[in-house]
């Protein structure tokens, strides 16, 4: 049957057939001297790059972490011995919210969701064996993130890595929190600051760290359409220059640091073009807006996800179809690193067996399917480019829209962000239960005949009391006086002005724990309860 309507999942009509005519007919008319440039050049909408992968591949980093730190090392083993080209750290909730093991609040969260960090004891075991001067490691953190680079620095300093030699990310996006996912602990003001104070630390101390990790990923997977990903990642990524700028850095000596995080999602021609939009948006801001002009300023280079919220419970083999789509939207957008979900995830954390088979679909895009052979494969098809600038077009008067409201900082705390968020879930939702958009397996072509993953991965539940034991024996074989004496520092220099980042680096090798160095910051900062 025919249909005379159809839109991508942002809205955008789409026509029949696109051609000549359809770019010409844009507002203002499509350029491609102006709007696409050659791959490596501004403003960027082709690629980072003159020639991608034929250069390098993309980076394939597979989220992992669960349990205790001993049993993260060994899942990280195993994903580089099987051709993993970079970590990737997801810590549990109460390390994400500043709470040892033995909080209170911790109780049935521990290791449950990532792995559990307490203190430089546990970091020295995740990171065990793993060559850090050669790796890149990317960790999932945020409001806890200048702690936790704390001491993964602290492990390198104590095996004589220089820190120049240290490659990574740190997720560090504490407004998406606000926005999105919800782990954060201090007001908007102060973990700024925290922010910032990475930024510089780092600018200094880790010159091939990448400071942030702006993420749009979670916005998606809250609800948002892929217009509002751009547009709210992007604004995002406008607070955290200005934040760096008040603190005294140039431009152009912080933002080549910047990345990105985006979700790549199962509309394949959407996605594509959604990556090119952003990489266009983001040079035509950082060179006109902040004045940028290193070209690795206005470079957007990003970290692509495959979506966990496609994922389905029912018929969780279709999966792999679904993290294929998707990573392949994320090829053929010029994605830096990719992780593929595990097909079980919508049960369970990845079993090894689920975690192979999504590292090999990414291995067989690099190698069989022939799309990392030729920069910006898509680039030039009426349909990716007509719809690369409508969504440009977009996304730029959602980010005007957002300036108006006095910028991120400000939509947030009115809580802009949040009820378009909100107003787009509801509106997807709407469209599965009618079935006006299909699910397959959920809500059409459901046979009975499902395919169950042949195990699932289970936490043991005496992860909690091991990890409550790892804190007692820390704090009983630790020289007390000089943690104490590394809080008290810490307490008397968060009341001031000064950089924080040494500071906590001092407290964590005194072996103050996560929690204390967080209480620390609870006290002088407060909590942020959102109105």
């Amino acid at each position: 049957m025919a249909r005379d309507k159809v839109e991508t999942t942002a809205g955008i009509p789409l026509q029949p057939v696109y051609d000549d005519a359809s770019l010409r007919a844009e507002e203002p008319p499509f350029d491609p001297a102006r709007d696409l440039g050659a791959p490596g050049q501004f403003p960027f909408t082709r690629g980072i790059h003159p020639t991608m992968y034929r250069g390098r591949l993309w980076t394939m980093r597979q989220y992992a972490g669960f349990g205790t730190a001993a049993e993260s090392n060994r899942r990280y083993k195993f994903l580089l011995a099987s051709g993993q080209t970079g970590l990737s750290v997801a810590f549990d909730l109460p390390t994400q919210m500043g709470r040892d093991a033995d909080h209170l609040l911790a109780r049935g969260e521990v290791g449950r969701a990532g792995v559990s960090i307490g203190s430089l004891d546990d970091m020295q075991v995740l990171l065990e064996g793993l060559p850090l001067d050669t790796v890149s490691t990317s960790m999932t953190i945020n409001a806890t993130a200048a702690i936790l680079l704390c001491l993964y620095v602290a492990v390198a300093d104590a095996r004589g890595i220089p820190r120049a030699s240290l490659s990574g990310t740190v997720q560090n996006d504490i407004l998406k929190e606000y926005v999105a996912r919800g782990t954060y602990i201090y007001p908007p003001g102060p973990s700024m600051r925290l922010c910032a104070d990475l930024y510089a630390f780092c600018a200094r101390e880790l010159p091939r760290w990448n400071t942030v990790s702006i993420s749009g990923y979670h916005i998606r997977e809250a609800g948002s359409d892929a217009v509002q990903e751009v547009a709210f990642t992007l604004a995002d990524g406008i607070a955290y220059v200005e934040a760096a700028r008040a603190a005294g850095l140039e431009v152009d000596a912080f933002a080549p640091r910047l990345s990105f995080f985006f979700n790549a999602h199962a509309h394949l021609l959407e996605e594509v073009a959604k990556f090119r939009a952003a990489r266009r948006l983001w040079a035509q801001i950082m060179r006109d807006r902040f004045g940028a002009r290193d070209p690795r300023s206005q470079m957007l280079r990003f970290h692509a996800q495959t979506a966990g919220s496609t994922l389905t419970a029912a018929d969780p083999l279709n999966n792999i179809t679904r993290t294929t789509v998707e990573a392949l939207a994320a090829v053929l957008g010029g994605a830096q690193s990719i992780h593929t979900n595990g097909y079980d995830e919508a049960l369970a954390l990845p079993t090894e067996t689920s975690a192979r088979i999504a590292l090999r679909t990414q291995q067989i895009l690099a190698h069989e399917s022939g799309v990392a052979d030729v920069a910006d494969p898509l680039g030039g098809a009426y349909a990716v480019e007509a719809l690369t600038s409508e969504m440009a077009t977009r996304a730029a008067s959602l980010i005007a829209e957002i300036d108006r409201l006095g910028g991120m900082v400000a939509a947030i705390e009115a809580g802009f962000p949040q009820r378009e968020i909100e107003r787009r879930a509801l509106e997807h939702q709407r469209a599965v239960e009618s079935g006006a958009r299909v699910i397959v397996g959920v809500n059409r072509y459901q046979d009975g005949a499902q395919a169950a993953p042949p195990s699932l991965h289970r936490t043991d539940p005496a992860i909690e009391s091991a990890q409550r034991a790892a804190l007692d024996r820390v704090r009983a074989t630790r020289d007390t006086a000089a943690a104490h004496q590394a809080l008290a520092r810490l307490r008397a220099a968060a009341q001031g002005p000064e950089n924080l980042l040494p500071v906590i680096l001092d407290a964590v090798k005194a072996r103050a724990t996560l929690g204390e160095v967080s209480d620390v910051f609870r006290d002088v900062f407060g909590e942020y309860r959102p109105t």
